[in-house]
């Protein structure tokens, strides 16, 4: 049985995570399980420590789930599961669904205990269907298209003497064409736009997160429990952060029409930047220096810490991005009557004089970023974001020297 303390340890550690986790022994019999992953799989606390892990799988997976299992107990170490294959629990009811499974492990005693974190993804499945079908119904109308376009220009050709009939018709027909082929562009453009979003928006937590799991596990192997909390929290908030992204990218047109509002509360705003960078180190280049200057007094701040934080990743990411190996990146705090200044520094590429009118346009991006990763949204989605804070964003910048962008926020 687990420790009674090592249990409290553990259910106050993952009591108000996000996604559902389950601990297991090396027999498979479950031995903490958190609310959300009660409410996941329908039982109570009690019910769900008479279970053993086999209960949560389908029937006509068990047989291999023993097999699988005793695989991990010899050589346990973090990893995602079924990676390219579709995984489904098995709810008390009966009801399959959908999930996302990752491992870790933790030592106690004289046991080790397999923690599950596990992601309900039934959403993201019906999601990912309506994609496939808008991707089809696509390719449908522009083969369609296509086809209409090659009948009118056989047309054209078969009645030359009807020639000023057919080219009234023509251009009618055309502006038709147009009209269906730029909303056809602009469907694969929003497809494009959501995988190639998501990939630049979650590399900075996505690189946190397996820093820390990493990390947790060296400290769980020496018990060092307080180490390990607090990597296992970093694993917590990136997570949390990854959610809110993936919700902000799932309601862009909410963004884009004014509908999001702000939740402001009191930050102490020195400690919520410098955990910002913190979490900004991961993904530094060689030689890279994050330097940071804030206020000179501990306060606090009145303003949506969600926003703000997607404000700061998204800035400095870009600063890191576009910056060379060996350089400083200068973060800076200053607060004036009622409005807090942020400034955001690179030393690098820097922005060309005749990209610097569209640089916060959707989808545009400077004619030196090269083969740099990138849509083009980032800018514009702090302007937005900055938009429902009331407050607004310039810089200043020299080719080959550096950029600096000045934000300004009321609180």
């Amino acid at each position: 049985m687990l420790n009674l303390q090592h249990n409290d340890i553990l259910k106050g550690m993952f009591i108000d995570a996000t996604e559902g986790i389950i601990v297991s022994n090396t027999e498979g019999r479950l031995v903490l399980a958190n609310p959300k992953a009660l409410q996941m799989f329908g039982y109570t606390d009690q019910e769900m420590l008479n279970l053993s892990i086999e209960d949560l799988v389908p029937p006509r997976y068990k047989p291999k789930h023993n097999e699988h299992r005793a695989h991990y107990n010899e050589n346990p170490s973090p990893r995602a599961m079924g990676v390219g294959r579709d995984l489904s629990a098995i709810r008390k009811d009966g009801h399959e669904f959908p999930i996302e499974i990752s491992l870790s492990y933790v030592k106690s005693l004289d046991q080790t205990l397999i923690v599950s974190f596990v992601i309900d993804i039934t959403e993201r499945k019906r999601k990912d269907n309506e994609l496939r079908q808008a991707n089809e119904l696509l390719k449908t109308t522009s083969f369609e298209l296509s086809k209409l376009n090659q009948e009118l220009e056989q047309k054209v050709q078969e009645r030359t003497l009807e020639l000023a009939h057919m080219i009234q018709k023509l251009t009618e027909a055309k502006t038709e064409v147009d009209m269906a082929l730029e909303k056809e562009r602009a469907l694969n453009l929003l497809k494009s736009r959501f995988i190639s979003t998501a990939s630049h928006e979650f590399r900075t937590p996505l690189a946190t997160i397996m820093s820390s799991v990493s990390l947790a596990g060296r400290y769980a192997e020496t018990l060092d429990k307080n180490n390990m909390i607090k990597h296992i929290e970093r694993v917590k908030n990136s997570v949390n952060h990854l959610t809110e992204i993936l919700n902000d990218l799932l309601s862009l047109d909410k963004l884009e029409e004014g509908e999001m509002l702000a939740h402001p509360e009191y930050i102490s705003v020195n400690d919520f930047v410098m955990g910002v960078i913190e979490e900004m180190r991961p993904i530094t280049k060689a030689g890279h220096r994050l330097l940071f200057q804030g206020l000179s007094s501990q306060e606090l701040i009145f303003v949506d810490k969600r926003i703000m934080k997607n404000i700061l990743i998204n800035m400095i990411s870009n600063a890191i991005k576009y910056s060379n190996e060996n350089t400083s990146i200068d973060i800076s705090l200053k607060k004036q009557a009622t409005t807090l200044s942020i400034e955001v520094k690179d030393h690098g590429i820097g922005i060309p004089l005749e990209d610097q009118p569209h640089i916060f346009e959707r989808f545009y991006r400077a004619n030196n970023s090269g083969n740099m990763p990138g849509t083009g949204l980032g800018l514009s989605i702090v302007k937005k974001y900055l938009e429902i804070l009331n407050g607004d964003i310039s810089f200043s910048s020299t080719p080959n020297k550096g950029t600096t962008f000045h934000i300004h926020i009321p609180i």
